[in-house]
């Protein structure tokens, strides 16, 4: 996977997006790349496992961010699903323009201290944190949430961002497991942001999902929107690097849930 990548010219455009002006209700979501997100409301800019590296250790970025840190509007909130390095990226959190508060599971805060953070929370899963009128559940996953070897303390999930009447869920890394069901029971999200890529071989789903699987998670969790990501940026696994969208868009066009489906380009905001 290593050297394919490095063999693999970086492809991608960075512009400078063009961010919505919102009503309150509405949801703008733009897709950086990998699992990073920003998502804003009317009065709230949220980053999810924000990750601006062209490089992962000896990783290589195959396609770029679309759109640089630079140009990233004045960071409320951070929520960070887990440790892993291409979810919590440290050199990334440091550039960030000021963030104030930075939420994430349990055993992670200490990796976030002299980051720039005003304010770090932990929390277990079906905690929640709320400031103002917004809030924030941690959620189950099947993943793990250790950074190197020995650090198996450290927790991992997916977190529900309620505002403004509005729910979206980010399941961070996760393999499919019923806990979604339990997800969709007690906070049915309309957006899911859900990962579709490094499921090949297929030990690889014992921690990831591929698109078939992401349908399913889409269906306990009773959405209105699928929304995928976790493919294209980093080659994690064996499948090529286009097949998680094509095959996405293949399954959810003979379900007949096509219009559910809104695979973002990265850079571009979408307002839902």
């Amino acid at each position: 996977m290593v050297w394919k990548a490095l063999l693999t010219k970086r492809t991608g455009q960075q512009r400078k997006p063009e961010f919505p002006k919102l009503s309150d209700g509405q949801i703008a979501l733009t897709w950086i790349g990998h699992a990073s997100f920003l998502a804003q409301f009317s009065d709230l800019n949220v980053l999810i496992d924000p990750n601006f590296a062209n490089w992962l250790f000896l990783l290589k970025r195959i396609k770029r961010t679309g759109l640089k840190i630079k140009d990233l509007p004045p960071v409320d909130l951070v929520l960070l699903t887990h440790a892993h390095f291409d979810h919590f990226h440290k050199p990334t959190l440091r550039k960030l323009p000021a963030p104030k508060i930075g939420i994430m599971p349990w055993g992670v805060g200490d990796l976030a201290r002299g980051l720039g953070f005003e304010r770090i929370i932990e929390l277990q899963w079906w905690e929640s944190f709320s400031h103002g009128d917004w809030k924030v559940t941690l959620t189950p996953t099947k993943h793990w949430g250790a950074r190197v070897l020995r650090d198996e303390h450290r927790g991992y999930g997916g977190f529900i961002l309620e505002h403004q009447g509005r729910r979206i869920f980010h399941a961070g890394d996760s393999a499919y497991f019923d806990g979604f069901k339990e997800i969709g029971a007690r906070c049915p999200p309309e957006v899911a942001l859900l990962p579709i890529g490094a499921y090949f071989p297929d030990s690889f789903r014992n921690v990831h999902m591929g698109p078939d699987e992401a349908i399913k998670v889409f269906h306990d969790l009773r959405a209105k929107w699928l929304v995928p990501m976790h493919y294209g940026a980093f080659k994690l696994s064996f499948e090529e690097m286009d097949e998680p969208p094509r095959w996405l868009s293949e399954l959810c066009h003979h379900a007949g849930m096509s219009q559910q489906l809104r695979i973002l380009e990265e850079g571009v905001p979408e307002v839902f």
